[in-house]
């Protein structure tokens, strides 16, 4: 078990560390080495090794961690020679119980020593496996402590207890291998983690190794995003007084200027040296996905988790973590939902910062509705929260500035410089905001074109694109889904097969990995585009198609994307040109918001000198489009009361059902303090704030979500007290949509009187989303003949739920409808159909034939019905004749969330593995996390079609944090299940006793 040292005996193991323990006795000044050697790198004489070049204040200056790790090697080898050998081959956890028991007897009453030396031993490196014993530090700390104020031999005999103790408990697992480089990298981390803190608590202007963090953060920017130094208003930014005195703060730059390192720098120093929980809410799932494999690699090596809540991902409550702290990377609707959970546990004050991307999204419809109730709360419930906003396109800043109680930056610095065109007919013109029309004359188009081309091609675009393409990357912004297909196809047809040649074998790798993805299928115009270098890029490709493409797109495989405008407040692709197709978002003009959030996409950092934007547009449009361009910013204004089943409704059950406010004063006093709240003069023409609150407790008391209590005081006054009904509780804990509670719990109830089992319909029914089923438009001939070829078991699951055959046999052929049946639930059937055919079949390709929709619909569609799954079960585990229900809700929501075979699924569970990928994995052996967790990057690149270096290293390091993740939730229960209960009946006696 131990090789050589294989025996307890006096002769053997112990023996030699008495030995060895006698020479360091008579050595006093290695006692004091370790802990002077530990600290000596902090400060420097130059600035010599900051990469990052980031100015600093007094003597402190970064440090490199290798040329500090070969010193202390180096000084250590020539002071314990001889005693080398048995310090390698002992078990690590020995090694640091001997090195703790030689540090000066000063550091064990300081806690920060503690922690370090606890932080030393916990897992942060990318190989290091999760340790067996951790309770084995601290119990180091305290064992040295008695063992210095004892005798020498009372010393020995502890140090020969402890091991034996200690090789006991290992004997019954393998021990961890760990390096000593290994080992002293983390001790140093830890100590400059240490530093940090105190860095920070003291408010000094003192920056520390990189703005208060370990230098080894800065070392994984160099090495995961090849980021060698900020720039100046990055600089400016994180050295603001407000920022260092944690006030809340908004931040304004134009798009691509490097607002996101701002917000990741801050956030790592909140759960690195404050140690605390931090929140970052994203606009899209996709989005959320890409921050998380971005992030993942940094968790690994810093030692805190990352954890996924998006679609029917995520913990309610949270896993409450003594040590490691987590970074949730949510979407606005989950981020609303764990911030309940935390203020419903009594956990809000564990969140120490929240960062919002796309803060201006905060006056957009339900979704603004529901980041403005989320950051309201946070700033009703928690005076220990920071706030952290960044836009791109805001305008209102003050009304932003006073709901958040925050300080304002902003910069007009672009990495790259934008210069903005107009074209009409065949001349272009460059946006100039000092002349008179705001455009000046800038060339004439000089491009030949065919009578048949000019047909084709009446906005001239392959005279606009070809000017870039190849060697330059271009996206067009097209109005529709549909036309950005044509437009790839149109282009393609005009231009000239030199065009193939360009990247010829990585484009024929794009379409074999597109085709492996999709069991063998590719669409036709992607077939056609992708060999000259183009693409579409909309809501109509797969997860999997999109993710492929972008990736072509980033490594100049593909040269051009025909997309709309969701990219440009998507995933980042940017561009030399950026070309919009016409002034329009589908049949309405754009706005100014809209119009800089495309046009930021021009430039591309470290790559282009110059990036450029041109919007075609007639002369009909001219003067609305000058307008456009001259014109401010649109104002954010809430939505709060506009939606009212997502928004002031919702708000006020959650208020009640969470406590924070139960009667009308304090929920008219916490509105007052929404974004709402400070805007409400210019909103409310009609009805006052207090007509509002009033008129919504009332709706929400006669849909029985509240009830009314009324308290009475000495004087006859009362005050009417709410309290949450049990359906009340079941929406807000669902956060189902008010206006579809009531029509939940009567489908539900429904369905317990005849619930059919035989299949997964009737379930996959009830979870298909009210919202998406009241959009859809059915082919009635495809329903007919879906509806035929189920068992007849299957069909009465139509009449269950309230459609009868008859119904759907006449509305196909065309006959008159005798009987009348809601809209709805026809729809809804519909839907849960095409859901059914996916969990069948699991091929989105064949369905979308089947039901002639967008295989990127039906995609939309299963992630929608899987989180509207989880919203069901939670709302089912609320009221108790709903227990039937959430066994069969867990299992079906899996199935929903993954659509895959079984053996898939724990593939799956990886960030940034999808179907196509998950298959390719398990072929070639890696079949589960903890296969992918352990792999090496090289070997899946070598294993694995069309992987990239990048893509293994996330998936590698995702895989890494979700079995860290797991392990740590397994270890917190184990000790929580060891722990003796504080209300133990001896404890309470003896304290009953003591006093």
């Amino acid at each position: 078990m131990f090789g050589d040292y294989d025996s307890f005996a006096e002769n053997s193991l112990l023996a030699q560390v008495d030995d060895l323990e006698q020479k360091y006795l008579q050595l006093p000044e290695h006692r004091n080495h370790a802990t002077d050697h530990a600290t000596e790198g902090l400060c420097s004489e130059s600035n010599k090794h900051n990469t990052l070049n980031v100015p600093t204040a007094g003597d402190c200056t970064e440090l490199n961690i290798d040329e500090h790790t070969r010193n202390q090697s180096r000084h250590e080898d020539v002071a314990i020679e001889p005693e080398a050998d048995i310090l390698y081959d002992v078990p690590s956890s020995q090694v640091l119980f001997f090195e703790n028991l030689h540090k000066p007897s000063s550091d064990l009453g300081d806690p920060s020593t503690e922690e370090k030396d606890w932080n030393s031993s916990s897992p942060k490196t990318v190989n290091e496996k999760l340790p067996i014993n951790r309770e084995q530090p601290q119990q180091t700390v305290e064992s040295s402590s008695k063992i210095r104020t004892s005798s020498d031999a009372n010393r020995r005999k502890s140090l020969k207890d402890h091991l034996k103790s200690t090789m006991t408990g290992n004997a019954k697992a393998q021990t961890p291998i760990f390096s000593r480089t290994k080992q002293l990298k983390e001790t140093l981390l830890s100590e400059e983690i240490n530093v940090a803190k105190k860095t920070i608590e003291s408010s000094s202007d003192d920056l520390g190794p990189f703005y208060s963090l370990p230098s080894k953060v800065r070392d994984l920017y160099v090495q995961f995003k090849g980021i060698e130094k900020l720039y100046e208003w990055q600089h400016t930014c994180l050295t603001l007084k407000s920022v260092q005195e944690r006030k809340n703060l908004i931040y304004s730059l134009p798009t691509s200027g490097g607002k996101t390192l701002v917000a990741e720098i801050l956030m790592l120093q909140e759960l690195l040296c404050r140690r605390k929980d931090v929140l970052m809410i994203l606009p899209y799932v996709a989005i959320v996905q890409e921050k998380i494999s971005g992030l993942s690699s940094f968790g690994i090596e810093l030692g805190f988790f990352v954890e996924e809540y998006a679609g029917s991902k995520g913990k309610f409550p949270p896993i409450k973590r003594r040590e490691k702290k987590s970074l949730y990377i949510a979407t606005i609707e989950k981020g609303h939902s764990l911030v309940n959970s935390l203020i419903e546990t009594g956990r809000i004050s564990s969140l120490g910062l929240v960062v919002v991307d796309e803060l201006h999204m905060i006056g957009e419809g339900s979704r603004g509705a529901i980041l403005e109730m989320t950051l309201a709360k946070i700033l009703y419930t928690s005076k220990t929260t920071q706030i952290i906003g960044m836009s791109a396109t805001l305008n209102n800043v003050e009304d932003l500035q006073e709901f958040l109680q925050a300080e304002y930056y902003t910069s007009q610095f672009r990495p790259v410089e934008l210069k903005e065109y107009l074209k009409i007919n065949d001349t272009i013109y460059e946006v100039d905001s000092r002349a008179e029309n705001g455009m000046t004359f800038s060339r004439l188009l000089n491009y030949k074109y065919s009578d048949t081309l000019k047909k084709m091609d009446p906005d001239q675009l392959v005279a606009l694109v070809t000017e870039v393409i190849p060697n330059y990357s271009c996206l067009v912004f097209c109005p529709t889904k549909k036309n950005c297909e044509n437009v790839a196809e149109m282009i393609c047809k005009s231009l000239s097969k030199e065009y193939l040649k360009h990247k010829e074998k990585e484009k024929q790798e794009v379409i074999k990995n597109l085709k492996n993805v999709s069991g063998g299928n590719l669409c036709r115009v992607l077939k056609h585009t992708i060999p000259f270098g183009v693409a579409y890029h909309h809501s109509g490709l797969t997860s999997e198609e999109r993710k492929l493409l972008e990736e072509a797109y980033s490594t100049g495989v593909l040269c051009l994307f025909t997309c709309t405008s969701t990219l440009a407040a998507g995933v980042n692709l940017p561009a030399r040109r950026v070309i919009l197709r016409a002034p329009y978002v589908a049949k309405e003009f754009l706005k100014r918001n809209q119009y800089k959030q495309m046009i930021g996409r021009a430039g591309r950092a470290g790559i282009d000198s110059v990036g450029e934007s041109i919007l075609i547009l007639q002369e009909k449009d001219k003067h609305q489009v000058l307008e456009l361009i001259s014109r401010p910013l649109e104002n954010c204004y809430s939505h709060l009361v506009q939606e009212f089943t997502k928004g002031i409704q919702a708000l006020f059950l959650s208020l009640i059902g969470l406590k924070i406010a139960t009667n009308l004063d304090d929920i008219y006093r916490f509105m007052s303090g929404t974004f709402f709240g400070v805007q409400q003069k210019v909103l409310l023409k009609e009805k006052s704030l207090w007509e509002i609150t009033v008129e919504s407790l009332r709706y929400l008391t006669e849909k029985g979500l509240l009830q009314k209590d009324t308290v009475y005081g000495s004087e006859e006054e009362f005050q009417n007290n709410f309290h949450i009904t049990k359906l009340g509780r079941a929406s807000f804990k669902g956060t189902i949509d008010l206006a579809y509670c009531d029509i939940l719990y009567r489908d539900l109830k429904k369905g317990l009187e005849g619930l059919m089992l035989e299949s997964l319909l009737h379930l996959i029914y009830l979870t298909t989303p009210y919202d998406m089923a009241s959009q859809c438009d059915p082919d009635w001939m495809v329903y007919f003949r879906q509806f035929n070829q189920l068992s007849p078991a299957e069909q009465n699951v139509a009449a269950l739920v309230g459609v009868s055959e008859n119904f759907i046999g006449k509305k196909a052929s065309g006959q008159a409808i005798r009987k009348k049946v809601d809209k709805n639930i026809v729809n809804r059937l519909y839907l849960s159909f095409i859901l059914y055919t996916l969990l069948k079949e699991t091929n989105i390709w064949s369905v979308s034939e089947k039901f002639n929709v967008p295989r990127g619909y039906i995609q939309s569609l299963l992630s929608g019905a899987a989180a509207f799954s989880s919203c069901v079960l939670h709302f089912c585990e609320e009221l108790e004749e709903f227990w039937v229900y959430r066994a069969l809700l867990g299992e079906l929501t899996k199935k929903l969330t993954y659509c895959v075979k079984a053996e898939l699924v724990p593939l799956m569970e990886v960030t940034g593995v999808l179907e196509g990928r998950a298959r390719q994995l398990y072929n070639a052996g890696y079949k589960s996390l903890t296969h992918l967790a352990n792999a090496n990057p090289e070997v899946l690149i070598r294993t694995i079609d069309h992987l990239s270096r990048r893509q293994a290293k996330q998936i590698v390091s995702s895989a890494k944090m979700l079995l860290h993740e797991k392990a740590e939730a397994l270890q917190e229960e184990v000790e929580e299940l060891l722990r003796l209960p504080s209300d133990f009946p001896g404890i309470v006696a003896s304290s009953t006793e003591k006093a």
